[in-house]
């Protein structure tokens, strides 16, 4: 669930820890787009599109290497008037060592929905990754103090890591448990495997699946096939 209101921008703190460094080379700005299509939306393990198809497209735009902005919109279906998603979000990302930080916030809005129904919030992101081998691992937290529908303070927690497994396939996977005050705690995994089709375009074909199944379809096991082309 992710989207766009008022214009986010990330708190820009100085970082005073010994040993971070920020890029110092590259542009100001570097732009890149993205534009895909999937056979189901699935946010945090659960369909964001009534198990039906998705369209997305983003751009994202970097600042000197470290700081970053974007907006993503995709279509969606809560089985109320709401049929968009757009999402706004913006942060830093330092380097601790071989450790990739990352700082940052989100907003998701959501396009024609129902009065009254509190479905935009925002999260803040604490995320970090680092090298083992040829593998990557990584853990992030989330926090919302209003989170979706009004539901309350909100935090998800995850731990994910990717390898290739040849020149042009990657294996990827995530753990994750999305705790909220409001009765709708429940544990989310993924794992799947992305192919470059070349340097622009790329498939990945995922098992997501939650420990909730009683709380509806949506949240049921599936397998995922996405197309997305980056430039």
């Amino acid at each position: 669930m992710n989207a766009l209101k008022t214009t986010l921008i990330v708190t820009a703190a100085t970082i005073a820890m010994g040993g971070v460094a920020f890029a110092e080379d590259g542009d100001v700005f570097d732009f890149s787009f993205n534009v895909g299509a999937a056979t189901d939306y699935v946010f945090r393990g659960v369909s964001q599109t009534d198990e039906n198809y998705q369209v997305f497209a983003g751009v994202d735009t970097t600042l000197w290497g470290v700081g970053y902005a974007g907006a993503w919109i995709s279509n969606v279906d809560f089985n109320n008037s709401t049929d968009g998603e757009f999402d706004l979000y913006a942060g830093v990302k330092p380097q601790l060592g071989p450790v990739a930080l990352d700082l940052g916030v989100v907003y998701y809005g959501y396009m024609n929905a129902p009065s009254g129904s509190n479905q935009d919030y925002v999260e803040w992101k604490l995320a970090g990754s680092a090298p083992i081998g040829p593998a990557t691992v990584g853990a992030a937290l989330y926090w919302s103090n209003d989170f979706y529908g009004g539901t309350g303070n909100a935090t998800y927690v995850e731990l994910n890591g990717s390898v290739p497994v040849a020149e042009k396939f990657t294996i990827s996977g995530a753990i994750g448990h999305q705790d909220v005050d409001y009765d709708g705690d429940y544990t989310t995994w993924n794992l799947g495997v992305g192919y470059a089709l070349n340097d622009i375009v790329g498939l990945d074909l995922r098992y997501h699946d939650t420990d909730e199944h009683k709380f509806g379809d949506i949240y049921d096991s599936r397998v995922v096939l996405s197309v997305k082309a980056a430039f």
